[in-house]
């Protein structure tokens, strides 16, 4: 492509690899998903296909809902590739272990009214965790990689998002995680209501509970 700079690999994730280069003068990312030898070859480039019509789509209806993404600049369907705007920042993942038990609380907060105003406009972003957060120079957080994510009021897909975040402090923040959790409850209940707030928080609860359930299923069985 012209214009471009040679890319630098920068990230392997099991849907697609991410790059590093220069696109028109600019600092970009570039997605590319790649085949997966286990799926038959005709299904295989559907999904590829579709997912990166969909993620730009679903990026910029999140941007219209007050949730800063990377812009993007170009989409090549047919080799599955996704050129965007690079955020100079850092993962919240890093961010939260450095800062100060206020601060923590109030990036949480801020990632829960983003996550709120997200599934207020009926988008679920599928891969729910502080990695694909990034916390910019100008305060802003940006949220990233929406390729599992979709168009819906589902309860039972906004309690999955906020199931995976849960779990995501669990793993990565297990000193804090409840702590987080609860900041970030808080800020989403700015944004959405307070029949929703309860409706989705239960259905987290029922998801653990079918987790524990399973979890307990295979213990006895082994």
């Amino acid at each position: 492509m012209g214009g471009m700079s040679q890319p630098q690999l920068i990230k392997k994730g099991a849907e697609a690899y991410l790059y590093l280069a220069e696109w028109q003068g600019r600092k970009a990312v570039l997605k590319k998903r790649l085949p997966k030898k286990y799926r038959l070859p005709a299904l295989d480039e559907r999904i590829r296909t579709y997912r990166t019509v969909h993620e730009p789509r679903l990026m910029h209806e999140a941007r219209k809902a007050g949730v800063p993404t990377p812009t993007i600049f170009f989409v090549d369907v047919k080799n599955a590739l996704i050129v965007m705007e690079h955020v100079d920042g850092k993962q919240l993942k890093q961010l939260l272990n450095e800062v100060s038990n206020n601060e923590r609380k109030r990036l949480c907060r801020q990632v829960g009214e983003l996550v709120g105003r997200l599934h207020k406009h009926g988008i679920v972003h599928g891969d729910l965790t502080t990695s694909n957060m990034i916390y910019a120079r100008d305060g802003k957080i940006f949220f990233v990689d929406f390729g599992l994510g979709e168009k819906t009021k589902d309860v039972e897909a906004m309690g999955v998002d906020l199931h995976l975040m849960k779990r995501a402090l669990q793993s990565t923040h297990y000193e804090f995680a409840d702590e987080c959790f609860r900041n970030l409850i808080e800020g989403y209940s700015k944004v959405l209501d307070a029949e929703t707030v309860k409706n989705v928080l239960d259905k987290v609860e029922e998801i653990e509970k079918r987790g524990r359930y399973v979890s307990e299923r295979r213990q006895r069985k082994a």
